[in-house]
């Protein structure tokens, strides 16, 4: 199966300014997600998405392949669905949406995404991890309810699934994931959720994925056992993964 990783970077994010090009470990951010992506070996082809010719120039001067995108887009999802466009990658059988703030990304979430879609006979894949009760009144941390074959049901930022007797508090664990944002995409069905209105439920949850299940898009979920390693959306967590770098790549 051939499987594309797009990478998209855009210089515009006000939390963290210029963070595709901020340093993690003496390098920008963005090459450390390229290299991490590059060494799992799990996608044939790895490319940065990006609408800044800094970013450009800095990613290519360091080898990786880059493609030049609209700076219209909205989203990471519009983004990629634009390199997936091009003609030299429209028979690729998966494409995976790494963001450009998730150094950490393991093999484990790359496979187990692109697996659902090149094995599981889903339109999309995603991934979780089993989480404990305390997550459920965190706003900032996305569940999941999937169904026992891994469908998604329905991600939220609300406690889901709620316990509305204690006496299924063991039965309610077993179903508390946390919903780790990688995807893959069936080719068709990346473009059919790019061309999708918002919707209701998305506007409401401010979560994108509620736009493809709502129409009818299958997600699957790929539940993976491995410690949560958040991504950098801050100086806070920029500092924090700076502390962490040498660790998390000396195993």
């Amino acid at each position: 199966m051939r499987t594309l990783a797009v990478i998209p970077a855009r210089l515009g994010a006000t939390r963290l300014p210029r963070k595709p090009l901020r340093l993690l470990a003496g390098l920008p951010l963005v090459l450390r997600v390229w290299q991490r992506v590059a060494e799992t070996t799990v996608a044939e082809r790895v490319v940065i998405a990006t609408d800044s010719d800094e970013v450009a120039a800095v990613a290519g001067a360091a080898g990786a392949e880059v493609i030049m995108t609209a700076a219209s887009h909205s989203s990471g999802t519009e983004r990629v669905a634009e390199v997936a466009r091009l003609p030299e990658f429209a028979t690729y059988d998966a494409v995976i949406n790494v963001q450009g703030d998730e150094p950490f990304v393991s093999r484990q979430a790359l496979l187990g995404a692109a697996r659902m879609v090149t094995d599981g006979g889903y339109a999309v894949g995603t991934v979780a991890v089993p989480a404990t009760p305390d997550i459920l009144g965190n706003a900032n941390v996305v569940k999941v309810v999937a169904a026992p074959d891994g469908r998604a049901m329905y991600f939220s930022r609300a406690a889901i699934p709620f316990l509305r007797n204690r006496d299924d508090a063991e039965l309610q664990r077993a179903y508390i994931w946390q919903h780790i944002g990688v995807y893959a995409y069936e080719w068709s069905a990346l473009m059919r959720w790019v061309d999708l209105p918002e919707s209701p439920l998305e506007r409401i949850e401010r979560l994108e994925q509620l736009r493809p299940l709502g129409a009818g898009i299958s997600i699957g979920v790929a539940l993976i056992d491995e410690p949560v390693r958040p991504g950098i959306d801050t100086e806070e967590d920029l500092a924090r993964a700076n502390r962490d770098w040498t660790a998390f790549t000396t195993g």
